[in-house]
């Protein structure tokens, strides 16, 4: 499987982002699918994640959370993730990366992923 995230940029605050992640191969629809983010000179943390057939979704309860803000989605029709990024802030500026999950059980754990994107860069200014 390969993963190709999309749709980042730069974007002020209080401004709107929709990333998208393609993927390659058999078995999407069959994966658990997540969004992660690495800002800079920070390691890389859990955003969301959505079941294989999108009924369950899971986001990040740190602070500043993006619940409420943020929207994980997928049609697996189209092989597609979807973070929709809505009142983004400077915090949420950093990499974000998309990966899938064969265990159907959802996890916000980075090493319970199998397959990774190469990420696509969130810039938020103040």
């Amino acid at each position: 499987v390969q993963l190709q995230a999309s749709g980042g940029g730069l974007v002020q605050a209080g401004g709107s982002l929709r990333l998208s992640c393609a993927a390659s191969g058999r078995g999407f629809s069959s994966y658990v699918m997540g969004w992660f983010r690495q800002a800079p000179g920070k390691e890389r943390e859990f955003v969301a994640a959505i079941s294989w057939g999108g009924a369950n979704t899971y986001y990040t309860d740190f602070a500043d959370s993006v619940k409420g803000r943020f929207t994980i989605s997928r049609d697996n029709a189209k092989n597609t993730v979807y973070l929709q990024m809505n009142n983004l802030k400077p915090l949420d500026t950093a990499l974000y990366y998309c990966a899938a999950r064969i265990n159907r059980e959802i996890t916000r754990t980075l090493g319970g992923y199998d397959y990774w994107g190469q990420g696509t860069l969130v810039t938020v200014s103040s």
